[in-house]
């Protein structure tokens, strides 16, 4: 006994070592496979909501409890937002950063399905296959490659790391290693001993369980979705962990009663805030399914989810519900799912492996088949992420076992392993190349989907902001030709006819947005800046008073009538609704600039300060609050302070004439004649009929002469 013992020790050792250096390969592998999406840009849809566009993206106190406190894209997960808060903190807007943590995620992702596969089943090498076709599958690009997908690679962490932690506390309560399991029968003499020489301190066992409750809390503040892992601990419970035959079901299901308990809060938080947020009704879109269409879509998007990861060619950002199914497929896609659960409770003993593989992949998808309505994708390929570990089980260790007679089993599956690897490989990085920015991503979900009006709604946004204008009307004339309902692509085809200065065309789609959703506020907004723009302050008014009385606490509401008003001169009134405005979005800097603006016009030069300096405390390099804070500071006769100030706007904004004209007016107080006559020039160049500037230079020259002439501490003042 004692020689046997030595002989299992160095065994073990080189196992353990294998297993790490296994882990640093696959680890290192992931990494290289993705490394190209480090040169993708943000995609402006959600990435501008989450990121570069997000005012709440510094990393505060103030901003930390704003998002454990506020739902965003209509999803409550703080944890992502904050992540993304400590990426700026490292990167500031630069999207590689952001990438690359996306990336690393994934890494250490794949590592953890390895390692816990490992230690539930005792199977390194099947566990090992399951992760490189989990970690290298192109049904990971969008997941990955996708800033704002980041709650999928921060779910799937947490979710690992609670099947590792409930693993530990599962084997720990049966005091059995992973190796008796495979190995040793149960109740034999070997059995006995190594679970005696194992057992785990029943405080541990306590500590894993809180920890698994703890990480899967975790893994819900990532994303919604992960509600269904208490049903996969289950699964679990029966294969590969066994408990099942060793304990009462009923407490099994009681033992996992406070995982229960934080997956129904969340879904009815989550039911609550995309219900709030419009995302269950076809206001958005114009996309109107009954249930039996969206159970149809559920049954079909199972047999398209498998095509998917058997078959992973033409994938897309985004796949519309087509105006039906047709009868075949919904019939076939039944017949598919049902024979499946047939054939694997039939061979349930056998292959104990079938069900929870099976029941894995049906479960985890549900909260994401749309039989709840949120969103206009019948399905995406990101939702695919945890859900896939299902089926890739099944088939890795139903290789195996239909193998397990060859001669040459382990060489046959390494070679087709090896090959399947380098498939993938090469997919996934030719599908990283449609990821590189928000132009080829939609033309790819174009390309590869039919009829799809909000691929070329969000090909046509990114366009605008190109300002390929051509080209992005030439997008929302289709949109609007698919989906003559979708009042947002006729207010986004308004905008960009605006911006080509066709107002006419512009006021039409305005109206004809809301003619087909009378209460759209942003189209009403919109008509309401046009009308303003085109000097009908009065009719602007009306606008966005009907925003407010349909939506009172739009703060862009509230901001665009304040300016309204402040240009009736009816500063009182404008200053409350800039005010109201804060109370919804505090942190909103043109909001604070146009109050300081106004507290300036009412005198009130102390709180125009406050606010100008609010503003620049949260957007440092925006001009006109240095510009107005320049001006405030002059009239309480800080001159040097306010010249720094107005030196600043024109370092960001150098064509601001009035700024030019203002700090050649300063540095004159200051006796700084020369600097003050290079700014009323620069003043002229820009705005040559500027009469003050003309007049000033004249008087600033002519005293400069006349102190040339005869020196002079006097000095004229301008006019």
């Amino acid at each position: 006994m004692k020689s046997l013992k030595n002989t299992i020790k160095p065994a073990r050792g080189v196992w353990a070592g294998n297993e790490i250096l296994l882990c640093l390969l696959l680890f290192g592998l992931v990494l290289w496979t993705f490394l190209p999406s480090l040169h993708g840009a943000f995609i402006d849809v959600d990435d501008g909501v989450f990121v570069n566009r997000n005012p709440h993206i510094q990393l505060t106190v103030a901003n930390v409890v704003w998002a454990f406190g506020h739902a965003e894209c209509a999803n409550w997960l703080p944890l992502t937002l904050w992540s993304f808060m400590l990426d700026h903190q490292l990167y500031g807007l630069k999207p590689w950063g952001y990438h690359l943590t996306n990336v690393l995620l994934h890494a250490v992702n794949t590592v953890l399905v390895f390692l816990v596969l490992r230690r539930m089943t005792g199977a390194m090498w099947r566990s090992l296959m399951v992760a490189v076709l989990f970690g290298l599958h192109p049904l990971r690009v969008e997941s990955v490659a996708w800033i704002s997908e980041r709650k999928d690679v921060l779910s799937g962490l947490f979710w690992m790391l609670t099947l590792w932690a409930y693993t530990r506390f599962a084997q720990g309560r049966a005091r059995v290693e992973p190796s008796s399991l495979r190995s040793a029968a149960p109740g034999s003499r070997e059995s006995s001993a190594e679970s005696s020489r194992l057992a785990l301190d029943p405080r541990r066992w306590t500590l894993d369980y809180g920890l698994a409750l703890v990480f899967f809390f975790l893994s819900l503040m990532s994303k919604p979705m992960m509600v269904t892992l208490p049903c996969v601990l289950l699964l679990l419970d029966y294969w590969p962990l066994k408990r099942w035959k060793r304990e009462c079901l009923w407490g099994l299901l009681v033992e996992k009663a406070p995982f229960f308990l934080l997956s129904a809060i969340v879904s009815v938080v989550t039911y609550i805030t995309q219900k709030n947020a419009d995302m269950m009704s076809n206001i958005l879109t114009g996309l109107s399914l009954s249930f039996g269409a969206r159970l149809e879509n559920a049954l079909v998007s199972y047999g398209r989810y498998l095509g998917k990861l058997f078959w992973p060619v033409d994938l897309g950002a985004l796949y519309p519900y087509p105006d039906h199914w047709p009868t075949q497929k919904i019939l076939l896609a039944g017949l598919l799912v049902l024979s499946l659960s047939v054939l694997v409770f039939v061979l349930r003993r056998r292959q104990p492996y079938l069900p929870t593989g099976w029941l894995w992949y049906l479960g985890t998808l549900v909260p994401v088949l749309g039989l709840v309505p949120v969103g206009a994708q019948a399905m995406a390929d990101r939702y695919l992420y945890i859900p896939s570990i299902g089926i890739l089980i099944i088939v890795v260790w139903g290789t195996c076992q239909m193998t397990r007679g060859w001669h040459y089993q382990g060489i046959g599956l390494g070679a087709a392993g090896g090959v399947l690897a380098l498939v993938c490989i090469v997919l996934t990085r030719h599908q990283i190349g449609y990821w590189k920015d928000d132009v080829s991503v939609w033309q790819r979900a174009i390309a590869v989907t039919g009829n799809n009006y909000d691929a070329h709604d969000m090909l046509g946004r990114a366009f605008g902001v190109r300002e390929r204008m051509d080209e992005a009307i030439r997008e929302f004339q289709e949109v609007v030709r698919l989906n003559p309902g979708f009042a947002e692509a006729q207010n986004s085809l308004g905008r960009a006819w605006e911006a080509k200065g066709r107002v006419n065309e512009a006021m039409a789609c305005y109206q004809k947005a809301l003619e087909v959703r009378p209460d759209y506020t942003v189209a009403q907004i919109n008509l309401g800046a046009l009308l303003l723009r085109m000097g009908r302050v009065d009719e602007a008014i009306v606008h966005y008073q009907k925003a407010l009385q349909i939506e009172p606490d739009y703060a862009e509401a509230h901001n665009n009538l304040g300016f309204a008003l402040y240009s009736k001169e009816r500063f009182d009134e404008a200053i409350v609704h800039y005010q109201k405005a804060l109370q919804v979005e505090p942190y909103h800097p043109e909001v604070h600039v146009n109050l300081g603006i106004t507290l300036l016009k009412k005198g009130r030069v102390d709180e125009a300060i406050v606010h100008l300096q609010k503003a620049l405390q949260i957007k440092p390099d925006l001009a006109i609050a240095h510009f107005n804070l320049g001006i405030a500071l002059l009239q309480k006769g800080s001159v040097d302070e306010g010249i720094v100030h107005l030196q600043k706007a024109l370092e960001i904004k150098p064509t601001i004439a009035e700024a030019h004209y203002t700090l050649g007016f300063a540095l004159y107080s200051k006796g700084r004649l020369d600097e003050a006559i290079r700014e009323f020039q620069e003043t002229l160049k820009l705005k040559p009929d500027y009469a003050d500037a003309s007049n000033d230079l004249v008087t600033i020259l002519g005293l400069k002469e006349k102190l040339a002439k005869q020196p002079t501490n006097s000095s004229q003042p301008l006019r």
